[in-house]
């Protein structure tokens, strides 16, 4: 169920100084503790510059706005995996100070229909493994844990995550 005055549309180029902000807003508030300040403004830089957002959209990933009463509060990005035959969630952001409210439930429920509509088997995603409240919120949503995966992504960092999974079950019916 959206909240009142909640819509999720589409983001176009144009959107990409409103992603920019939210995702510098977003990271800085609620990446402390998990990753140091340096590999958030690393991942900011390298994730959320203008040439990357707009080669991400260029490559097909859909990027999507959240809003509220016309704000900008959240933002999604997923991409079709072919060769596995899932909807990779890239990101699912939400400001901080809409955690819970069922926002990102919504915001969830959103991408399950999108793959159910696409004719997705499964979605996936991958969470920081110090990320124990997103972590829990996935999985009392349905996903598993299928595997660690660390990968180095330059500047001396690593993303160190949990790669999770959850079958999408056909319009209608519920996962068991």
């Amino acid at each position: 169920m959206n909240p009142p005055g909640g819509v999720i549309r589409t983001a176009t180029e144009s959107d990409i100084p409103t992603l920019r902000r939210l995702a510098d807003r977003i990271w800085k508030a609620c990446y402390p503790g998990m990753i140091s300040r340096a590999q958030i403004d690393f991942m900011l830089r390298w994730m959320y510059s203008e040439e990357q957002l707009r080669e991400d959209l260029a490559q097909g990933v859909r990027l999507e706005l959240v809003e509220v009463d016309g704000v900008p509060v959240g933002y999604l990005a997923t991409e079709a995996d072919g060769p596995s035959g899932a909807l990779h969630l890239h990101k699912l952001y939400l400001i901080p100070e809409r955690h819970g409210r069922g926002e990102g439930r919504w915001m969830l429920d959103h991408v399950l229909d999108r793959a159910r509509a696409g004719g997705f088997r499964e979605v996936r995603l991958r969470v920081n493994k110090a990320n124990v409240r997103a972590l829990r919120a996935y999985e009392r949503s349905g996903f598993r844990r299928l595997e660690a995966v660390t990968v180095d992504i330059g500047g001396g960092f690593v993303m160190d995550d949990f790669l999770l999974v959850r079958d999408v079950e056909p319009a209608g019916q519920k996962v068991k």
